[in-house]
């Protein structure tokens, strides 16, 4: 015969009658105290407290809030009544007429960007950080963010490039051993708009469906749904020169290396360490840190920087970087890698690629809705070879109109576009996606060691 199992109150010999909580006398933090120590045993308490003093607080909190039944209180927006949870302050305009009411975290205002989604399970702070992003508003697809907040290790530059975050779940705690603030409280630091409570499954379908769209968010009540409309069908990003905004101003000059509690390739054995120039397009630091890891000296040099600057520090290649935006808006940087590939080995990541792809005689477009996320299979077409890898651009180098001696190593295995070049006689090689991941899996980090290769072949 089953027996009924008693109640959580049942069990702390308390009658299961529910009681009203009264919103205009909440009880004193004292009172809370109070029943943090009859509900949680003695010893409990001890070693939590040795163990852990923010644990200890988060559980006085927590008790707090249940007692006083919630401890933010949230306006409504009819008369003065107050809600211990928030309500839909946010609106997404799209540029199509549809309108996301939301839940808004971090800065509040009004911001316009192109709106784009990402795969990625993990990283969301490698994603914040990632000048590639500049211009855009990033749509998680993973439906729960900021479960293991921000801390400083992650950062792939050294600030947020995004225009703001758009994600379904935003997470009540934290729950990471390196945390250091939430996901919030970084990104009102950094003046990064965010959204939550959104249906970003529909969101990510008409993506999909219709293209990349710009929207605009807004916390602001003052502007009508029209003006926001109004605003995302004037703005535009294609033709538009990002990499100035991100790139550094001076160069300088990259040391450090992937820690040795994260480094995952212990195939390193190099007798010669090799100077490499780094074009800052949006360079990320994971970037930086697989070359030193590899044993390259690095000089990081702007966007701008002249190519004849460039080799007079007599370089044994020279890498051009990824970055935001569409290649055809930086003429300026596509005849900096004219004048130097066939003079020392290059290779090009992303943005970099493309430039390559432009200064060989290629031509890019811009794609549908773009690959932006961490799962993404490309096939080695030299040893058949399949990467799952992480990606993130708007542009793709167009293979039909490279000039013969060209070759195309890689493919996307989603789309079958361009995923990687070659050109033996001119000492380059290039990828679409991230070799360094961060965030994503490590399957492309050979392609550091290629490069390795390719400048101690020409040292021959």
């Amino acid at each position: 015969m089953s027996c009924p199992l008693p109640s959580s109150m049942e069990i702390l010999g308390k009658p299961l009658v529910p009681k009203a909580v009264s919103m205009e006398k909440p009880r004193p933090a004292a009172a809370a105290t109070k029943i943090v120590e009859r509900l949680l045993p003695r010893k409990f308490v001890r070693s939590s407290a040795s163990r852990s003093k923010r644990f200890t607080m988060l559980q006085v909190v927590s008790a707090q809030q249940g007692a006083e039944g919630g401890s933010t209180m949230y306006a409504d927006n009819v008369g003065d009544v107050k809600r211990p949870w928030k309500t839909a302050d946010a609106r997404l305009v799209l540029e199509d007429g549809s309108i996301w009411r939301a839940k808004s975290f971090g800065a509040s205002g009004t911001q316009v960007g192109e709106v784009v989604f990402n795969t990625s399970l993990t990283g969301y702070q490698e994603i914040l950080t990632d000048p590639s992003y500049a211009g855009q508003f990033v749509l998680m697809t993973n439906p729960h963010i900021g479960n293991t907040g921000v801390n400083p290790d992650d950062e792939e530059s050294s600030q947020c490039f995004l225009a703001g975050l758009v994600i379904r779940n935003l997470s009540i705690c934290t729950s990471n051993w390196r945390c250091l603030e939430s996901l919030s409280d970084y990104l009102e630091k950094r003046n990064i708009m965010g959204i939550s409570d959104v249906d970003t499954r529909a969101i990510t379908r008409r993506l999909r469906q219709d293209g990349s769209l710009i929207g605009v968010l807004s916390t602001e009540e003052s502007q009508t749904d029209e003006e926001l409309l109004e605003i995302a069908r004037k703005w535009k990003i294609v033709g538009v020169d990002l990499i100035s905004g991100v790139s550094c101003k001076t160069p300088y000059v990259w040391s450090d290396k992937t820690h040795s509690e994260w480094e995952f390739n212990n195939d390193q054995k190099l007798t010669k360490s090799f100077h490499v120039v780094a074009y800052d397009f949006g360079i990320k630091h994971n970037i930086l840190r697989r070359l030193a890891s590899y044993g390259c000296k690095i000089t990081i040099v702007p966007s701008k920087w002249p190519s004849f600057e460039t080799l007079k520090m007599k370089p044994d290649g020279v890498l051009f970087s990824n970055g935001p935006g569409d290649p055809a808006a930086v003429p300026y940087a596509v005849q900096t890698v004219k004048e130097i590939i066939g003079k020392v080995p290059v290779f090009g990541i992303c943005m970099g690629h493309q430039l390559l792809g432009q200064a060989l005689g290629g031509k890019t477009f811009k794609m549908k809705f773009g690959h932006h996320g961490g799962n993404h299979p490309v096939s080695n077409l030299r040893n058949g070879r399949v990467e799952i890898s992480a990606q993130n651009h708007n542009y793709a180098v167009d293979p039909a109109s490279l000039p013969p001696g060209v070759e195309v190593t890689h493919i996307n295995l989603n789309d079958k576009s361009c995923a990687g070049l070659a050109c033996p006689e001119l000492k380059l090689m290039s990828l679409q996606y991230h070799p360094e991941s961060s965030p994503g899996p490590h399957d492309s980090d050979p392609a550091f060691r290629e490069f390795i290769e390719l400048m101690k072949a020409n040292k021959k």
